[in-house]
């Protein structure tokens, strides 16, 4: 995989989540990116090793944070990261956003 691309909403799920952590805790947002990064390269690496959790869309759960990356694989060389929600939220109210 050559490119990595995040819709505007996942952008704005990632702002959400980074700015809640940084509020309980200065620095803690910054853990969180790292982590995200970090599931990010592992996706890369592996892009098809997660499950599809919806359609053509595959889940990985982030390392110490109770959030999910939703991605899709375009082609052989893009994913794409559609959402990135916490593991409490109901998926259903979610799925237009994961549609392929």
């Amino acid at each position: 995989m050559s490119d990595v691309w995040f819709l505007r909403q996942a952008l704005a799920d990632l702002r959400a989540a980074h700015s809640w952590y940084e509020e309980q805790r200065p620095g803690l947002g910054d853990e969180f990116a790292d982590v995200v990064h970090d599931a990010v390269e592992s996706i890369i690496a592996f892009p098809a090793a997660r499950p599809v959790a919806y359609r053509e869309t595959r889940r990985l759960l982030l390392e110490r944070f109770p959030y999910c990356l939703y991605y899709r694989i375009h082609g052989d060389k893009t994913l794409i990261v559609v959402a990135c929600l916490h593991v409490a939220l109901d998926p259903k109210r979610h799925q237009s956003r994961l549609r392929g």
